[in-house]
């Protein structure tokens, strides 16, 4: 009996099938990546939504059926967990299959989440929401988020930090596009019997899925082998930047990998509470000096910063070297977050407002420098899978830094602590997590030879 090959049955998807021609131009691979990250940072811009779900019943108030606040909360909180969940179990499967079938798979869940989500909105079934956007939509981000990088590191050998950085910067932009469109469209759909949020999922749903697949047909590998005309990798660079690959399951048997997962752990945990909490914090710790509306101006300023970095901090790495970037981070941002206190007693806002942007573009800095560094130290091969176990220190930092600057707010307001210093504790606490991470990064060496693969054991 003959046997047929085992073949995917949309045969355009496959690996093989998106190999670069030798006189491919690679920089038509960074708007491929941007395609994608581009819609799946509109996570960011999901808190646009949380107040017109809880009045889709009353519409122009809440009504005592409308779902609360808190409950609205856990979508966006199921969506980060996914992503880090979904990143973690589906980089080894990138490797696998190639970045085209994985963004398609991106494309579908990411879309398909609003597409539920907006039928949970229109029956008032919250489980919906917390199936749709939250696990669905949190897989398509964490699958559209690890795919584009892992490609854009093998296409940039020379220049990993930039590209990155390129690709991840679009995810730190993605909610300039999110919110002002999601905010739009429900102006546009509301009526007086509906806020518009059902129907502004479904369009943006639609867009979204259109989007990502243009960047999933885009999407191309390099030959086996390839490197850009001209470059060789620098002597002085090969102690801390390897030209050799280790596999996932032994990556993860590295003392090196759990070090970088403390790092950007203790990076995002001390940025996002500060994030999540910015118009609050402000107003609270001016002293009412600075107002609602100037503080949504600060928020602004402040995702500015974060996106921006991305591409500065991630870039200039290429030239400071990964290790020595973030020890700029640490040691910086533990300076800034401890000065805090003192800048808002003082009344220098003006102080307090620009230390906390380069505070927030070192923490975007440190979401676009990581794949960077996993590539120096682990190799491009299988970066995309250990990128995205990696980022389970995103989901736990998720959680752990609005928890901590939250409860322990309520705790010293309600034991009679002024709201201008309710802070002060939690700025010294990040500003320590800072200073661990630092002897996080004091710690990294190069791998030792025994985890590294045997040049006929590399696949590609």
């Amino acid at each position: 009996m003959i046997q047929c090959p085992k073949a995917y049955p949309v045969d355009f998807l496959n690996k093989d099938r998106i190999i670069a021609p030798p006189a491919y131009n690679r920089w038509l691979i960074p708007p491929a990546a941007l395609s994608v990250h581009l819609c799946i940072g509109q996570v960011y811009a999901f808190s646009v939504f949380n107040e017109p779900l809880t009045r889709v019943l009353g519409v122009s108030a809440a009504a005592p059926e409308d779902w609360k606040l808190s409950s609205v909360g856990w979508i966006y909180s199921l969506g980060i967990v996914f992503l880090g969940l979904s990143a973690a179990l589906g980089g080894s499967w990138l490797e696998k299959v190639g970045p085209r079938r994985t963004m398609f798979w991106a494309a579908c869940c990411f879309g398909g989440g609003f597409f539920l989500s907006s039928v949970g909105v229109a029956t008032h079934q919250i489980a919906l929401l917390y199936l749709g956007y939250g696990v669905l939509g949190g897989c398509g981000l964490g699958l559209g988020y690890v795919s584009p990088v892992s490609t854009l590191l093998k296409w940039f050998p020379d220049r990993r930090g930039m590209a990155t950085g390129l690709a991840i910067m679009g995810f730190g932009g993605g909610a300039m596009i999110g919110a002002p469109l999601g905010v739009a469209l429900m102006d546009y759909f509301k009526t007086a019997a509906s806020v518009g949020v059902a129907q502004s999922f479904m369009v943006m749903g639609s867009l979204y899925f259109a989007s990502m697949l243009i960047g999933a047909f885009a999407i191309r590998l390099p030959p086996p082998g390839w490197k850009p005309d001209g470059w060789t990798p620098k002597v002085e660079q090969r102690r801390m930047v390897t030209q050799r690959h280790v596999h996932i399951d032994q990556a993860l048997k590295t003392p090196q990998f759990y070090l970088l997962w403390a790092i950007l752990c203790l990076n995002v945990t001390a940025g996002i509470g500060i994030l999540g909490q910015a118009s609050v914090l402000i107003q609270e710790m001016s002293l009412g000096k600075i107002g609602a509306e100037a503080a949504a101006g600060f928020v602004g300023l402040l995702s500015l910063f974060n996106m921006g970095g991305r591409f500065f901090w991630s870039t200039a790495s290429d030239y400071l070297g990964r290790k020595n970037t973030y020890f700029v981070y640490f040691a910086l941002g533990a300076f800034l977050y401890s000065m805090l206190p003192t800048l808002a007693r003082e009344g220098h806002m003006a102080l307090f407002i620009c230390a906390t942007l380069v505070i927030l573009s070192m923490y975007g800095g440190g979401f676009a420098a990581i794949p960077a560094y996993l590539a120096d130290v682990f190799g491009t091969r299988y970066v995309g899978g250990i990128h995205g176990r990696l980022l389970t220190a995103w989901s736990t930092a998720g959680v752990a830094g609005p928890v901590l600057v939250n409860y322990l707010r309520e705790y010293q307001i309600g034991h009679g602590v002024a709201k201008a210093d309710a802070y002060t504790a939690t700025l010294y606490i990040m500003a320590t997590l800072l200073a661990l991470g630092f002897a996080c990064n004091l710690s990294m060496r190069e791998l030792h030879e025994k985890h590294y693969m045997r040049h006929d054991e590399v696949d590609g």
